[in-house]
């Protein structure tokens, strides 16, 4: 039930245009040109796919895309994978003795803590992926099934390189705290050697810029240029991250991250959220407002270990009142009310409403094969084709050649009005391009074919 919730909500968020080409539209593009056998460029960077963090989970996914190509079937992948962590969370509940009544808190703990739903509605991301292979790793682990615990540790690994720290995390909170510890060792051993792989040989390689620039997108530029010089300035001048760390901004987000599951903050058994440390810690020191969060996906690799941690504590405390099963439930309940985003489906989902049936004649006239340049919210409904690119001010000096059609929305231009009339004015003075459709404000210039009626 809850997939089928998660994946209603994605999929009408798209079909309102309330999607976007980053990053819902990058990664569908990606899929469909695996899925083509063509290389896996997108035309949003010029990059190849796995110059995006290293997530080669984009192969497998393509197939899916064999039986039809459609961006939909990443809104089932992951609301499939972020269900199937609540069941690997009730799992690990009944693994460690819980009662009914508290394994069925522990599953609606982890379905209602807020970042699950928001992140599912924030277009899609490899990340959601890891989350039930993280919760499968300890579950193997607990039940001696090393094969399943590295297929879910090459699962995580293979979503995005960053998750390399987490699986570094996880590895070590297994030699402190379980057993068998050789499992952890396994794990940071695997974890270590990808991020060293893709971080000196991938993102250079498929990129052409050094590591520290594709995965951080300057979110750390303070610290250094370089993963050499970020790591060295982290041990030689740790005073650098302190007016980062210690701002209103990251107190702001410790208590939203917090307060949905307060009461798992028990010095005693926060063994497990060694695990939670790489991301909490990236989420921390970063000049990226949106890591801090409950809105986007920054959060989701520390939720498994909040979950982990709250099982520990059960099994020690199972009849204190703050940790009955209603009270738990209650209070999840208020959590993702007061922090879930529902509630964009009753206002701002709807304000392209007016020129929704507009927008959607416009794209239907657009060849499939067409390169297209238009604005970040239709992009995802344009990306089955190589060539596509976001309207910006550098149009009148870009070469227009590959492009075929430009669409364009003036009553909701998005972040950048000025830009969409100014590229409307400019698109007037080229005669190689007409309006084949215009409408409620919104407007298709296609190129001339030579010989055609105009």
């Amino acid at each position: 039930m809850q997939s089928l919730i998660l994946f209603s909500c994605a999929s009408i968020r798209h079909l309102l245009f309330n999607s976007h080409a980053f990053d819902l539209g990058w990664f569908d593009q990606a899929t469909y040109l695996i899925s083509m056998g063509k290389p896996p460029i997108v035309s949003f960077s010029g990059f190849h796919i796995l110059g995006d963090h290293g997530a080669w989970i984009f192969y497998p996914l393509a197939a899916l895309y064999w039986i039809y190509p459609s961006v939909y079937w990443l809104f089932a992948v992951q609301a499939i994978a972020l269900s199937l962590g609540g069941i690997l969370a009730a799992k690990l509940a009944q693994q460690a003795g819980l009662s009914s009544g508290h394994t069925v808190a522990i599953a609606l703990v982890y379905n209602l803590y807020p970042v699950v739903f928001n992140a599912n509605l924030f277009d899609f991301h490899p990340d959601t992926l890891a989350i039930p292979a993280i919760l499968g790793a300890v579950l193997a682990l607990r039940s001696r099934r090393f094969l399943t615990f590295l297929g879910c540790i090459l699962l995580i690994l293979g979503c995005k390189a960053i998750l390399s720290l987490t699986v570094v995390g996880l590895g070590l909170w297994i030699v402190l705290g379980e057993r068998p510890k050789w499992y952890g060792f396994w794990a940071m051993l695997l974890a270590t050697a990808w991020f060293i792989f893709t971080t000196q040989w991938i993102f250079p390689h498929f990129t052409g810029m050094d590591a520290a620039v594709e995965m951080s997108d300057g979110r750390y530029d303070y610290l250094g240029d370089s993963i050499g010089e970020i790591i060295q300035t982290l041990i030689l001048q740790p005073h650098r991250i302190l007016g980062p760390v210690l701002s209103l901004a990251n107190l702001e987000y410790l208590v939203l991250l917090f307060a949905p599951i307060f009461w798992i903050l028990r010095p005693r058994y926060s063994l497990p959220l060694i695990g939670a440390a790489p991301a909490l810690i990236l989420n921390l020191i970063t000049t990226y407002q949106p890591q801090k969060d409950l809105v986007h996906q920054y959060a989701l690799p520390i939720l498994p270990f909040f979950i982990l941690t709250a099982i520990a504590i059960l099994n020690h405390h199972p009849k204190s009142f703050i940790y009955r099963p209603k009270f738990l439930i209650a209070w999840a309940t208020i959590g993702f009310l007061a922090l879930g985003k529902y509630y964009h489906f009753g206002s701002l989902y709807l304000e392209k409403l007016d020129t929704w049936a507009t927008m959607r004649d416009a794209i239907a006239q657009i060849e499939p094969r067409s390169g297209v340049i238009t604005q970040g919210e239709y992009a995802p409904h344009l990306t089955h084709r190589p060539e596509i690119y976001l309207i910006d001010t550098t149009l009148p000096q870009r070469d227009l050649t590959p492009i075929d059609a430009i669409l364009l929305n003036r009553r909701h231009p998005g972040e950048f009005p000025d830009t969409i009339e100014a590229a409307q004015r400019y698109l007037q003075s080229r005669p190689d391009f007409t309006v084949t459709y215009s409408k409620n404000d919104v407007f298709l210039f296609q190129k001339i074919v030579p010989g055609s009626p105009q």
